[in-house]
């Protein structure tokens, strides 16, 4: 083989050389490779992209597929890509910084562009319309193993003691039944003039898909404190206070005084439940 042809071919290894070093040397190349797969944040929005503070805890629903980003802006690293659609949990306080939300999407925590986010709902819309539900059950008579009433109707009464008392009327609740009421557990439990009983205390009292275990430290409105012991056992609803201490709570408390809003204490026998 000759000189010159040697060298033609050397040349040739030579441009094949380069060509690979260009494709795989750049890190510039990479970074931009990878943006590529989620929106351009700098550029439009959604019609119902949000700019102000939102409640913190918010649901954030993506309308672009849209980059998860470890600072505020898009000169910071992509941790991941949101599709299209998917929900973020609001995790900085509520407030926008620059327009960009912190938020939490599939156990990772960054930065998302509020151009690309709709306000899903507020995380107090649920427990609000819970607390709603259960000042309409207020004035009601306590009623043992039932759950029902129907704001204007006549509110029933209780005499005795129970499990033995005596009930007239076709409203009232016992501490359980206006407990599921006001979860709305099972989710086919959403009439309250109609009577259904399907929990006692022995089943909020322990763990299930629908409600969990939290630190009394941690309540929010709308949870619940739940004890059974020895064949006994009670439920309330907490709206207020002090988890460990006064609290402003919702309950049927017994036959005498009904179903009432007051201020209570709780025992160390009681452990803290969230549903919402």
């Amino acid at each position: 083989m000759s000189t010159r042809s040697m060298s033609g071919h050397s040349l040739k290894w030579l441009a094949v050389l380069a060509v690979v070093a260009a494709g795989c040397g750049g890190g510039q190349s990479s970074v931009e490779s990878v943006e590529l797969t989620g929106v351009d944040e700098s550029v439009g929005s959604s019609e119902n992209a949000i700019t102000s503070c939102v409640t913190a805890g918010s649901s954030l629903q993506t309308t672009a597929n849209l980059n998860l980003r470890s600072g505020v802006g898009t000169s910071y690293g992509i941790l991941l890509t949101m599709p299209s659609g998917a929900i973020a949990k609001e995790a900085g306080g509520g407030c926008p910084t620059s327009g960009w939300y912190k938020v939490t999407y599939s156990g990772v925590t960054g930065w998302a562009s509020g151009s690309y986010l709709n306000l899903v709902t507020t995380s107090t819309s649920t427990r609000d319309t819970a607390i709603a539900k259960a000042k309409s059950g207020m004035g009601f008579s306590y009623w043992w193993g039932h759950g029902a009433w129907n704001p204007g109707s006549a509110v029933g009464s209780c005499s005795g003691n129970c499990p033995s008392c005596t009930h007239s009327g076709s409203y009232g609740a016992d501490c359980s039944g206006f407990l599921a009421k006001v979860w709305v557990v099972p989710s086919t439990n959403t009439n309250t003039a109609v009577d259904s009983h399907p929990y006692s205390t022995v089943s909020f009292n322990s763990d299930t898909s629908q409600w969990t275990t939290i630190s009394r430290d941690a309540l929010l409105k709308a949870d619940a404190l739940v004890y059974n012991q020895n064949g006994a056992g009670h439920i309330f609803l907490y709206e207020s206070g002090d988890g460990w201490g006064s609290m402003w709570a919702y309950e049927c408390k017994g036959c005498a005084a009904g179903c009432v809003y007051n201020l209570r204490t709780a025992t160390t026998t009681y452990h803290a439940i969230r549903h919402f």
